[in-house]
């Protein structure tokens, strides 16, 4: 396990030490760049732990606290956070002024709520039963639905011209929506603003600081 540095500023009003659990190139990633959109580097101690990995490579770590030891996990104090969805509702209303995450009485509140469970309780089963071509069991379907239900959600959501999925600002449901398109491109709808939005959110700044946190853990 390593610790990565992280700044001296402190805010003052929360005073414990956050501690995110990731590995490079899996679903930590966003919660990675979650956590450089909230500014949250003084607030948030990163740590490197290993993984199984899908091609057989890695293995769990003891030291992640994670159940299943997978990433990401969070740790505030002796209360532990797992599943992305849960850790960006944690942070975002933990720190709602940072602005990533409409908070509750917020017009845009609802929205928020329903496309981070939509990317869990859809987007995730969905894409993943499509690449393991076990996703056309009328019970699965009639469950999750499917990718053409999940591309014309996202293509009717930015008919309208907006820039990110709950208009003009960036949320973290644009981090976890965005995720699986910038592993797979291929699989990105076939849609000029859908993909447009894509490549806006990969392109942001935080992104450039994941590559570079990342970098530091990946084999030679």
């Amino acid at each position: 396990m390593h610790t990565v540095p992280v700044n001296n500023r402190s805010r003052e009003r929360h005073h414990s030490m956050l501690t995110l659990y990731f590995s490079p190139k899996s679903r930590a990633s966003r919660m990675l760049a979650l956590v450089h959109e909230m500014d949250l580097q003084d607030r948030v101690r990163l740590e490197h732990v290993t993984i199984p990995r899908v091609d057989g490579t890695g293995q769990p770590d003891s030291t992640n606290p994670h159940p299943d030891h997978k990433v990401p996990a969070l740790l505030d104090g002796d209360t532990l956070i797992t599943e992305s969805l849960a850790i960006a509702l944690y942070l975002t209303d933990m720190f709602p002024e940072a602005g990533l995450g409409p908070v509750v009485g917020a017009s845009l509140r609802g929205p928020y709520l329903t496309w981070l469970g939509y990317y869990a309780g859809v987007i995730e089963p969905v894409y993943n039963a499509h690449v393991a071509g076990v996703g056309d069991h009328p019970v699965f379907r009639a469950t999750f639905r499917g990718v053409p239900e999940v591309e014309a959600r996202l293509i009717d959501t930015f008919a309208d011209g907006r820039p990110y999925l709950l208009g003009d600002t960036l949320s973290a449901a644009d981090l976890l929506v965005q995720s699986p398109f910038m592993s797979f491109p291929d699989g990105a709808p076939d849609d000029a603003k859908v993909k447009a939005w894509i490549d806006r959110v990969a392109a942001r700044p935080s992104y450039a600081w994941v590559d570079e946190v990342e970098a530091a853990y990946e084999p030679d």
